[in-house]
């Protein structure tokens, strides 16, 4: 029973970063709250017992996200 609640925290946190990332103004808080789903995102794999899904998800994650910094520097930081 206790799995089932940390499970549905998980979720519900995943769906709070989701929120947050939509309506993000600064272009680099919205990356590392995506990297915040991301590690949610692994937890909640994690938990489910599937840690091949969750290894793919952490490097793909952190990749993602390197990725998105380095673009970040050739762009404007702010969304208008």
């Amino acid at each position: 029973m206790q799995i089932y609640t940390i499970e549905a925290i998980l979720l519900i946190f995943l769906i709070l970063i989701t929120i947050c990332i939509i309506y993000e103004r600064d272009l680099l808080s919205a990356i590392m709250t995506y990297s915040a789903f991301s590690f949610c995102a692994v937890l909640m794999y994690l938990m489910m017992g599937s840690p091949d899904v969750a290894f793919t998800e952490v490097v793909v994650g952190t990749v993602s996200t390197i990725f998105y910094v380095i673009a970040l520097k050739k762009l404007d930081r702010w969304c208008k």
